[in-house]
């Protein structure tokens, strides 16, 4: 009887053991269940805070390429940082050439004829003017977002900022109050007869007024001006926006209201006021049709018409074109929808004839 009693508990302890143990794996699956898996986690928050305008499948084809160069015109102190934030959000390095805007013209013009494919995305205020060959058609997703003007209709180019034409002023030397309303009401003004000035590229805002006016009395206007005001033609819009900040002069017939912004917003006495006509064109980005990153050279066209960027730029008094960002303040944006804002976009044959018409007018002194 012995074995037969053994055997039964051993089949007892096998059944309790096999309980135990089910019980035990249960109850741990269900902690396992309960704790965080660490890299899931880790996923599912990338994925929360990957950026709208980063496509994982262009950025793939991007950091395949290793690097993207960017020519630029914006001052390092805007440029270093809005690209650290792409590095930052790609893991793609940013070479990042600045230079004014001519001579970044002219260095891309020598290496298209010689055939060297050095640069991959162009980001100033004259990218309309390349030739269309120089410039890849291109779709960026983000560009659904700004305003229809920014838009290339042949897809060459986007605006990123907007920048308006409009007079500035030292609100230490001039009172608000004595702001002319119109251009015309300059005329009325001959005290400030050589406290005024105007940069010497403006041909973009002289082409504006005579659209504005009309051929002979936009002429006759900008001719008055002249003779009342006798304005000191300066070289460089942000050298004449501290200018004026600095009370060398006390107002600016005409300059980039974002400029005059970023003074400002440095702690300067100044301020700009915006009359009819109120002459608009971009700071613009485009992508080189021979690029040697073309992929990543996309996805810096995409993220600089991004909300991160252009609500960045707003640090510094650039103006958004996109409709969901406001200017920084945004009174700046709702000013020029108070007004006539007329967009001109010179192609270099015009820009010549109105270069010459602007110094044939604005004879430097």
């Amino acid at each position: 009887m012995r074995p037969a009693k053994i055997a039964t508990y051993s089949s007892l302890a096998r059944k309790v053991t096999t309980q135990v143990t089910m019980t035990a794996a249960l109850a741990l699956s269900v902690l396992m269940a309960a704790v965080p898996n660490p890299a899931v986690a880790q996923d599912a928050s990338a994925a929360k805070d990957k950026p709208a305008w980063l496509d994982p499948a262009l950025l793939a084809k991007a950091k395949a390429e290793g690097s993207v160069t960017v020519y630029s015109s914006t001052n390092e102190g805007e440029g270093l940082p809005l690209f650290k934030m792409f590095e930052d959000a790609t893991g793609i390095k940013v070479n990042y050439v600045r230079a004014a805007d001519g001579p970044l013209m002219g260095r891309v013009a020598v290496e298209y004829r010689a055939n060297q494919n050095t640069f991959d995305v162009m980001q100033t205020t004259t990218v309309n003017k390349m030739p269309s060959q120089f410039l890849a058609q291109i779709d960026p997703p983000e560009a659904k977002n700004i305003i229809p003007a920014a838009r290339d209709p042949e897809r060459r180019w986007y605006g990123i900022y907007a920048n308006y034409n409009t007079p500035a002023y030292n609100s230490k030397l001039v009172k608000a109050s004595d702001l002319p309303k119109t251009y015309e009401d300059f005329l009325k003004h001959s005290e400030w007869k050589g406290k005024v000035a105007i940069d010497n590229s403006d041909n973009e805002w002289l082409a504006g007024m005579l659209q504005f006016y009309g051929e002979e009395k936009g002429t006759k206007l900008i001719k008055d001006l002249v003779k009342t005001l006798q304005p000191v033609v300066t070289s460089g819009h942000l050298a004449m926006a501290q200018q004026v900040g600095a009370g060398e002069y006390a107002i600016a017939l005409n300059n980039y209201t974002m400029l005059t912004m970023n003074v400002k917003l440095r702690g300067n006495p100044t301020e700009f006021w915006a009359m009819d006509p109120v002459i608009l064109f971009f700071g613009q980005v485009g992508v080189s049709s021979r690029a040697p990153h073309p992929n990543a050279a996309r996805l810096v066209a995409n993220f600089m018409l991004s909300k991160q960027s252009e609500a960045f730029l707003t640090k510094f008094g650039r103006i958004p074109t996109r409709t969901d960002t406001p200017s920084n303040p945004p009174t700046v944006g709702e000013t020029m929808a108070k007004h006539k804002v007329i967009t001109v976009l010179l192609k270099p044959s015009e820009e010549k004839k109105w270069q010459q018409r602007f110094d044939s007018l604005f004879k430097p002194r």
